[in-house]
């Protein structure tokens, strides 16, 4: 079995990050607010911060990570609130249009890019016909701002940090053009996108093309 790459950083993760994730997970939840009583899974769900911010909608509330670490500070977090699972994102483990609202951050640059693709069709079978997708990932292009730059730069320190595939695997990610590109060859449509942080990130609500969803 490979070795968690959180492990070790699992227990202060949100200490050093959840300071400026907390504001993009509030934009995107502005961006699309979920009916009360609906069921929200989170794909890379990580320490179940996310998800945390969705309780008082869910009905059902559900998670995936590739991390044990992360999972149990998921599990810490949440309790029995949440349906927490250690699964591969390419194989979800859940039937087909269960949820009504996927959401995924800062996971799809990490992966290699078949793995990306196959993540983005699990996502797209779990998503009701009417419900919505909400990716969060770096922004691809330059930024116009010193303090885009000065993020870029920070960003940039963390993914050399993270290892010589995850930051092989976000080089690419921006090359071919972040997650505009990625939904491009997928039967998603986007309902809104948002850059945000000195143009380093993007938010993007997306639901299931029309034809896909009445051909389901």
């Amino acid at each position: 079995m490979a070795e968690d790459p959180y492990r070790r950083v699992a227990g202060i993760y949100d200490r050093i990050f959840e300071p400026v994730n907390r504001n993009l997970r509030l934009i995107g939840l502005r961006m699309f607010v979920p009916r009360r009583g609906a069921a929200i899974l989170d794909v890379g769900c990580g320490t179940g911060a996310h998800l945390a911010l969705y309780q008082r909608y869910a009905g059902r509330l559900a998670g995936v990570d590739a991390s044990v670490a992360m999972l149990k500070q998921a599990r810490l977090r949440l309790g029995r609130e949440a349906d927490l699972r250690l699964a591969d994102a390419a194989t979800l483990p859940f039937g087909d249009r269960e949820f009504d609202l996927v959401v995924s951050m800062l996971t799809l640059h990490e992966m290699d890019h078949p793995v990306r693709t196959a993540v983005l069709a699990e996502i797209q079978r779990v998503t009701r016909a009417d419900g919505r997708i909400l990716l969060i990932d770096f922004h691809p292009g330059r930024s116009r701002r010193l303090k885009g730059w000065a993020t870029k730069l920070l960003i940039l320190a963390a993914e050399v940090s993270a290892g010589r595939r995850h930051f092989r695997n976000y080089r690419h990610f921006l090359r071919i053009g972040g997650l505009p590109a990625l939904i491009g060859g997928t039967h998603l449509t986007s309902d809104k996108l948002r850059v945000v942080g000195g143009d380093t990130m993007d938010l993007l609500l997306c639901r299931r093309a029309v034809d896909e969803a009445i051909s389901a």
